[in-house]
């Protein structure tokens, strides 16, 4: 994947993120064909950028209750 400009990117942190100090937590910005992740506690240490179909089936995963994600072989 080529370089990605994150310069003015609009970061989000994940709704699931607690409002605590020391939660974990990542943030998200939806770029026109890219969509870049970043730990909101070292933000300066990049990110990672995946493509839109990556973050989707990324996304969709998570939402399935715990123990039920069958990876292919």
């Amino acid at each position: 994947m080529p370089t990605v400009d994150l310069f003015g990117a609009r970061w989000r942190r994940s709704s699931h993120s607690g409002n605590g100090g020391d939660d974990a937590c990542v943030e998200v910005a939806v770029l026109p064909a890219t969509v870049a992740v970043r730990d909101s506690k070292a933000p300066g240490q990049g990110a990672l950028v995946l493509s839109p179909a990556a973050w989707s089936a990324f996304v969709t995963i998570q939402a399935w209750p715990s123990g039920s994600a069958k990876v292919p072989a």
